[in-house]
């Protein structure tokens, strides 16, 4: 099991968003973007932001940091091994069903994740065996598309997508996010996109954003 960092917005949980960190990252990355979401307790969310292990990146030399996947290069169409991805996303699985023992059925959890936590997100919350309450994509991209799709069935229909980039974004860059939207939407997902004036980052209107969305998917 992974380790993780668990922040709560009232004592008890209705809710669980589960939102993996960035390349280099650790789960404490976004911790502090929960009192900015403004939820009102009545909400009852729980985050839970799982560590990444510590492994070499080919792309950055050899250089041990936390990363759900070895990368190659920046190369989207040939930076990573879909198999080195699916361990990642096992693990995540494991999160997902603690979760649900705990009481928290699949349909009031949110899976999220940026830039190579969005990797993550999308292909664990596709790949679970339950639907979700939604999936949330930050500054990411989809790689092993066409594999990816052929899990999608029926149960996934209208399962609601928050799907964020900026478009000056110089490491992913803002062309993955026009690419992947329209794909998610022609398999009947439902996917609110929006793009921000900025770099590979979160910005304050995104956080908005996040809020409004959470609020109207758990509700």
């Amino acid at each position: 099991m992974l380790p993780f960092e668990t922040v709560s917005t009232a004592n008890k949980t209705e809710y669980s968003v589960i939102w993996l960190h960035g390349l280099g990252a650790d789960g404490n990355d976004f911790v502090p973007i929960v009192p900015e979401l403004k939820l009102p307790a009545s909400l009852a969310v729980k985050f839970i932001f799982p560590h990444a292990p510590v492994r070499p990146i080919t792309l950055n030399n050899g250089y041990q940091m936390r990363a759900w996947f070895d990368m190659f290069s920046l190369d989207e169409a040939d930076n990573a091994k879909e198999e080195d991805i699916l361990t990642s996303v096992g693990w995540i699985h494991q999160l997902l069903d603690k979760e649900v023992e705990s009481g928290v059925p699949a349909k009031n959890i949110i899976l999220a994740g940026f830039s190579q936590g969005g990797v993550i997100a999308i292909q664990a919350g596709l790949r679970y065996t339950e639907k979700l309450a939604g999936i949330m994509m930050l500054s990411t991209y989809i790689p092993f598309q066409q594999n990816l799709f052929k899990v999608i069935t029926a149960k996934h229909k209208n399962l609601p997508v928050f799907a964020a980039h900026g478009i000056n974004d110089p490491v992913i860059p803002v062309k993955s996010w026009q690419n992947y939207v329209p794909a998610l939407k022609a398999q009947e997902l439902d996917v609110e996109a929006h793009s921000y004036p900025m770099e590979h980052s979160v910005c304050q209107q995104e956080i908005a954003d996040i809020s409004a969305w959470l609020q109207r998917v758990l509700a």
